[in-house]
């Protein structure tokens, strides 16, 4: 990578991934309270996969840098930004423009990274460990003792989630297609696959008096069978509705109708709680809130990756400029862990 030159990945429009564009130009210099972060790594997230469709719930307009997260070096601190900060490896959560050489961030939205984590293993962990710790611990506040059902176990998010839960001291009842299962045994994790018929069945048999939470990144109409397992004062954090990311139509239909349901739910007296969880809720009316949240969760991530409670998984590391065979291989669904892109 030239040091000098900016390069950055832009999303013309509703594209296949070969249709990513590589572009050059000059490294942009950080305005007041903000920082030039030099990437190196960023990586592909769910997000992605649906901006690339157009259906992502709060896209900005085309043509745009994607790239929800990125972790790098401080290369340069704007005016009114202590200069200390420059030299130092830092996250930041970014939502779009994180596939970029040189990335522009607000000084006050930067995570630092501690010693001894390498800058792949720490992007593994920023928008998916940020998830996970939120909803396990600030939504379904899960505690030992407790069995939570965590779908897609295997994914970028359930494996943290996993981990996490089980550091917690929760026991832990896992989908994930039957390739996973091996796996997710020497995890301690109970397996179920996820495309029998009887889902619902099989766990209630693994928790015949109900479970204290579920995390649910599918959404659809399975969303109901989640509902349903859980136990009184259980709790169903979704996230997401990937069930329907190739769907043509409305992006924003499927969110509406998981939150219509969740509203409803939580309105019948049934001492249960459904949440709809967006890591971004919160940002535009409390602002330093959030931040000073995202810098406190984070921080715990990190700290439980440096005790072993947690791994950085990594499936494959590939360029920037090879960012079409990354985006191809994320949505295989044939790796496990986070495909990292490094300049």
């Amino acid at each position: 990578m030239d040091a000098e030159g900016l390069v950055e990945v832009v999303l013309p429009g509703k594209v296949e991934p070969e249709g990513l564009r590589i572009r050059h130009g000059a490294v942009p210099s950080a305005g007041p309270g903000q920082v030039v972060i030099r990437m190196e790594a960023t990586g592909v997230s769910f997000a992605e996969q649906q901006m690339r469709r157009g259906r992502y719930y709060d896209q900005p307009a085309f043509p745009f840098v994607p790239g929800y997260d990125l972790v790098g070096t401080v290369l340069t601190t704007g005016e009114g930004v202590e200069p200390d900060l420059a030299g130092t490896r830092v996250a930041a959560l970014v939502k779009v423009g994180g596939w970029a050489s040189h990335v522009v961030v607000d000084a006050a939205d930067v995570v630092p990274v501690p010693d001894g984590i390498a800058a792949a293993e720490a992007e593994t962990l920023v928008v998916n460990g940020i998830t996970a710790w939120q909803m396990l611990h600030r939504k379904a506040r899960v505690r030992a003792g407790h069995t939570v059902v965590v779908h897609g176990a295997n994914g970028g998010v359930g494996s943290v989630l996993v981990q996490l839960a089980q550091a917690a001291g929760a026991r832990v009842i896992g989908t994930a297609s039957a390739r996973h299962h091996d796996a997710l045994r020497e995890r301690g994790v109970a397996p179920v696959d996820y495309r029998a018929d009887d889902v619902a069945a099989q766990i209630r048999e693994l928790a015949p008096h109900g479970v204290d939470a579920v995390f649910d990144h599918v959404g659809g109409s399975g969303i109901v069978d989640s509902w349903r397992l859980l136990a009184p004062g259980g709790t169903l954090v979704s996230y997401g509705s990937a069930s329907t990311r190739d769907d043509e139509g409305s992006k924003q239909l499927p969110v509406l109708k998981l939150l219509g349901r969740v509203w409803l739910w939580n309105a019948l007296p049934n001492r249960r709680r459904a949440y709809f969880f967006n890591v971004w809720a919160g940002r535009a009316l409390a602002k330093n809130r959030f931040r000073s949240r995202l810098r406190a969760d984070l921080t715990q991530v990190f700290a439980a990756l440096q005790r072993g409670e947690v791994s950085a998984q990594i499936a494959a590391q590939l360029p920037l400029t090879r960012v079409a065979d990354a985006l191809r291989l994320a949505e295989s669904g044939t790796v496990a862990g986070k495909v990292v892109l490094n300049p």
